[in-house]
């Protein structure tokens, strides 16, 4: 069997930026119109009012306070609440291949690697942007890589379970690299009409390089070990798919967009989170103590306060875990690579640390590295 490493990060953001101010005042005129638009319904007690959204709404029940986004105004506008994105031929790169190309060329750059160095791809996302031909491929033939690629999709728990899965291909020999490509456009499937998740998500797209350790750079993380875990849940769904036209489903139905009964899902998955990051440490003979940093996902600001508080007893600085949602948001399985591709260089060599995301299914997966 051979020894793995990531060898580097790449990220792509978007050219958008929506700020929590901006949303908010979007937000509110939409809430003003439909207000309007149902009035006699609200006074006869049929249809509740919608309540406007605030800055400090926002911050305080998320720590988010800005996003990337790739296209702002058709957000923006109270009379449409979602991206205006123009229809690609099928000649063209699609956009989730266009941004996980620039992400994957990044991750490659830093690494002083080539395509010629890799032999499969994996992207993983929380959304597709369509059935088939994969994305994966697609990308991968964008980007000139010989081999295999495929899509698969865990929510936001995506990006740790294909290390996973490009972790065992290099192990076992069936590849020298595989490139692991985290495309989240996470802004097309957002309610933003809806104020209990109008601020939750942000666009963004990450890459991994893993490889043999014995032709990764100087500065690699060695992959110690990797775990998942999941366990059904209905309170984190997307109902939308290719069965709803069949169903003659109305795309703005609300459960076919993002949904979360979020007060169950923290009391839920904190939890098991921390549990499953402390066994995932005991296997390898390590306490919560031990890691020099813990890059977790970045879905809301008390939840990664929580899991880090009870894996060490006490409050964690920002060093120990850190923070890019309030920059970035929730980027889905992306958060907790932007979290690592920010926040590695000062880890000295000898260093172990963990990278752990959690999202629905539920679904949890860990990867342990150190510093070569």
């Amino acid at each position: 069997m051979q020894r793995v490493a990531i060898s580097s990060t790449g990220i792509f953001i978007p050219p958008e930026i929506i700020t929590n101010a901006e949303l908010v005042e979007a937000y509110n005129r939409y809430a003003e119109l439909e207000n309007a638009r149902h009035a006699e319904e609200i006074s006869a007690g049929s249809f509740a009012p919608l309540t406007p959204s605030s800055v400090e709404f926002i911050e305080k029940a998320s720590g988010i306070q800005r996003r990337y986004v790739m296209e702002k105004s058709g957000v923006l506008d109270p009379h449409r609440m979602r991206p205006k994105f123009t229809p690609r031929p099928d000649s063209e790169l699609s956009l989730m291949a266009e941004i996980g190309v620039k992400a994957a060329q990044d991750a490659l750059k830093r690494a002083g690697k080539t395509v010629a160095d890799v032999d499969g791809l994996i992207c993983a996302a929380a959304n597709m942007q369509r059935a088939y031909p994969a994305m994966g491929v697609e990308i991968q033939t964008a980007l000139g890589v010989q081999g295999f690629a495929f899509d698969m999709n865990v929510a936001c728990s995506s990006a740790t379970f294909a290390l996973e899965l490009a972790y065992n291909a290099v192990r076992s020999g069936t590849a020298r690299a595989v490139l692991v490509v985290n495309p989240e456009i996470t802004s097309a499937h957002l309610a933003w009409m809806d104020r209990d998740c109008h601020f939750i998500f942000g666009d963004v797209c990450t890459a991994i390089l893993v490889e043999r350790l014995d032709l990764a750079p100087s500065g690699a993380f060695e992959i110690l070990g990797t775990k998942l875990l999941t366990s059904f849940s209905n309170n984190i769904r997307n109902n939308a798919g290719f069965m709803s036209r069949a169903e003659d489903r109305d795309p703005q139905d609300r459960d076919q967009l993002f949904r979360q009964e979020g007060r169950k899902v923290f009391k839920e998955v904190c939890p098991m989170a921390a549990e499953h990051i402390e066994k995932h440490l005991a296997d390898h003979a390590y306490k919560p103590a031990d890691m020099r940093r813990f890059w977790l996902h970045q879905a809301n600001l008390s939840m990664n306060q929580f899991i880090a508080r009870k894996l060490l007893g006490r409050d964690p600085s920002r060093e120990e875990a850190p923070v890019i949602l309030d920059e970035f948001a929730n980027t889905a399985s992306a958060g907790s690579i932007i979290a690592f591709h920010r926040h590695h260089d000062d880890i000295q060599s000898g260093e172990v640390g963990v990278i752990c995301s959690f999202g629905a299914g539920y679904s949890i997966g860990s990867v342990i590295v150190k510093k070569l």
